[in-house]
């Protein structure tokens, strides 16, 4: 089992989950053309790709889904929610799933869980492949919910948002209503609070965290990393960055 990244920030989200024959698509928000050159950095093709699951309806996570999904027919699982969201309501090529219920594809079982974020009905995933390995993935969420701090423990890789440094929001460029959506309950998760939930879930079976969605304007990575480091404490696993070019190479999860 293993994950990789297209690539993760405000211009465009991608990310590879695969185990065994099955691989899978989290979310798509570039051009048809630069997904083709991302995916072929990654050795992967379209015909390689089972399915494209949506976790909401933000562009940045969207934008690209039907163009390549339709282009290369692939199906698009998503939230009702999140089908309304896209208005995409009736589309022949979209399977609905229900946030609250675990579904299988292929080799890997799909957890959705819910998360409190400004969108529709959105989610983020947990994924088991064949061999009980667990990859969770935790992007735009506003805050930790105690769901979230229960099943986001006992994973063996996690992703996860370190989207701003609260003082660099504050005295960053944004106008105060965007700094308001970014750093409140329905927005995006910043470093102290990523840090937080680290705490909690940190523990022998953790063997990668890889930090991602960073803000170009209202973080760093360097800054992202010393706070993840210090709450991982004497962790003995390994720390990535998935930026916004470059994306993240595969990761083998076991």
């Amino acid at each position: 089992m293993r994950i990789a990244s297209l690539g993760s920030g405000s211009r465009g989200n991608g990310t590879l989950i695969e185990d065994g024959d099955t691989c899978l698509l989290v979310d798509l928000g570039f051009s048809l053309k630069e997904t083709l050159s991302r995916l072929g950095r990654l050795s992967k093709s379209p015909d390689d790709i089972n399915a494209i699951l949506v976790t909401h309806e933000h562009t940045d996570h969207v934008n690209g889904v039907f163009p390549f999904a339709e282009h290369f027919g692939i199906s698009v699982c998503m939230s009702s929610g999140t089908v309304r969201g896209s208005n995409r309501e009736g589309h022949s090529g979209v399977q609905i799933f229900n946030i609250h219920n675990s579904f299988t594809i292929g080799a890997i079982e799909i957890e959705p869980i819910p998360v409190p974020h400004d969108a529709r009905e959105p989610s983020q995933f947990i994924f088991t492949g064949e061999s009980k390995h667990r990859i969770g993935l935790l992007t735009d969420i506003g805050h930790i919910t105690n769901h979230v701090r229960e099943r986001y423990k006992n994973c063996d890789a996690l992703f996860l948002e370190c989207n701003y440094d609260t003082k660099m929001l504050a005295n960053g460029p944004y106008p105060s209503s965007l700094k308001g959506r970014v750093g409140g309950n329905q927005g995006h998760l910043s470093n102290s609070q990523a840090a937080e939930l680290l705490r909690l879930v940190r523990n022998d079976l953790l063997k990668y965290v890889v930090i991602g969605h960073i803000s170009d304007k209202n973080n760093t990575p360097e800054l992202a990393i010393d706070v993840t480091r210090e709450a991982l404490g004497d962790w003995c696993g390994e720390l990535f960055v998935a930026d916004q070019r470059e994306g993240l190479h595969w990761l083998n999860i076991g």
